[in-house]
């Protein structure tokens, strides 16, 4: 069984998603340990997100319950979050729901801005994530790859990433009534991670050529040699921030790196000339890189991740609704693959059994001297027999009816089908269709 754990802009507030987001390394393996049937956890963590899928062992009882418990307690763990403070912010999708919302989620669908690209690197890393940690499973896995995979579909087949702007371009949407000359202004950027290089590239699509760059992290230099930037050292930091136009921050760091003390040990250090009368901070971090005393300095105007969600445009409707229709088919797939996955041991079991069967009447026939001829007809025979069944099982699994097929498989074989599929089959046992 599987279910996700869901607490996203759409249903919690941004200062209870920035506490979310910190520590989240800890919470699939928190998850993973809680109980011997949860088979396994995958955590995505985003700016605007945070989601727990978990694989339960599904013949529990109330096993989906037990899951959602073992979400929670390991948020608590890792990021202090209480249950009781989540309560009304999150929600759970479970059973096959879940693979429609994960390939909502990965195509960006569900984003802040629809169609935006960063999302679907970030649930692949939180795959990669799971795998180092040891903490995904089979069923899981195959959710994250088609999940991939559907995503990469829907970009091909629609307009929805054209129609979609990432946060960064719409940050800078947001800006432009406020900017009447991108070429001069004077840019501060802080951070140097995947944001950043974004950032770059969406300044100097606008004209923007002054551009400096600062790192809580210390890459501001090699950084800005990747960029051809000015790096900022940690000791130019306050007059820097002081002195310029437009402040973006894009860092990962789990405390604001700007204040409005920031400001004033700038100002103070800082040719009072060269201090512009009005300046724009615009701040794309989670947790927040900019402290909300920032907006009360004068002259400061600050857009942050929770204004630019309130100015997100309206998608492109056809391309929205041809990627939605595009995630329902790729979802129904999965999960007709997972029925018919679900009947295998019995199917295996059926198949097991009839070509002992079969051996026996070889043997016997080539005991009688037989020449070859009876044992194709039974070959033959067998192949012909077992593929209305084995067809039959997969039809029924796809109506959500697996309990029949192992139900009818014991009573009809008299069979064992957990001990009987585990019976290697030889390999000449015929096909069934």
């Amino acid at each position: 069984m599987l279910l996700c754990v869901s607490a996203s802009h759409k249903t919690a507030p941004f200062e209870l998603l920035e506490r979310l987001s910190v520590h989240t390394d800890r919470v699939a393996a928190t998850i993973a340990g809680h109980d011997e049937c949860v088979q396994g956890a995958v955590v995505v963590a985003t700016c605007n997100r945070f989601e727990a899928y978990v694989e339960m062992d599904e013949p529990v009882t109330a096993a989906g319950a037990v899951g959602v418990e073992a979400a929670l307690l390991a948020i608590e763990s890792a990021t202090g979050v209480r249950p009781d403070e989540l309560a009304g912010a999150y929600e759970v999708v479970a059973g096959d729901d879940v693979a429609r919302h994960l390939f909502s989620v990965a195509s960006g669908l569900e984003s802040v801005v629809v169609g935006e690209g960063e999302i679907a690197g970030q649930v692949r890393r939180a795959l990669t994530e799971a795998r180092e940690q040891g903490t995904t499973s089979p069923e899981l896995e195959r959710l994250f790859q088609r999940a991939s995979e559907t995503q990469r579909g829907i970009k091909n087949a629609t307009a929805l990433g054209r129609a979609g702007r990432s946060l960064v371009r719409l940050s800078l949407e947001l800006a432009d009534s406020r900017v009447t000359d991108w070429a001069s202004l004077r840019v501060l950027m802080v951070g140097t991670g995947s944001y950043a290089a974004a950032t770059v590239a969406a300044l100097r699509d606008r004209g923007a050529a002054d551009i400096s760059v600062a790192s809580p992290s210390g890459r501001e230099t090699l950084f800005a040699a990747r960029h051809a930037l000015r790096p900022v050292p940690a000791a130019s930091f306050a007059g820097a921030v002081a002195t310029a136009d437009l402040v973006i921050t894009c860092t990962s760091a789990e405390h604001p790196v700007l204040s409005a003390a920031t400001f004033a040990a700038g100002a103070a250090a800082s040719d009072p000339g060269a201090v512009p009368a009005r300046r724009l901070v615009i701040d794309l971090g989670l947790p927040r890189n900019v402290d909300h005393d920032v907006a009360d300095v004068a002259g400061t105007d600050l857009l942050d991740l929770e204004t630019i969600r309130l100015h997100a445009p309206l998608e492109e409707l056809q391309a929205t609704d041809d990627a939605r229709r595009l995630v329902a088919d790729a979802a129904e797939r999965f999960v007709v693959a997972g029925e018919r996955r679900s009947v295998t041991p019995a199917v295996v079991a059926m198949r097991a059994h009839v070509g002992e069967v079969l051996e026996k009447e070889i043997a016997r026939a080539r005991g009688r001297g037989d020449d070859g001829t009876t044992e194709q007809a039974l070959r033959h025979l067998a192949g012909v027999l077992m593929h209305t069944p084995t067809v039959r099982a997969h039809e029924l699994a796809e109506q959500g009816r697996a309990d029949d097929v192992f139900t009818a498989v014991s009573a009809l074989f008299g069979l064992d089908v957990d001990e009987a599929a585990s019976v290697a089959l030889p390999d000449d046992v015929p096909a069934a269709g």
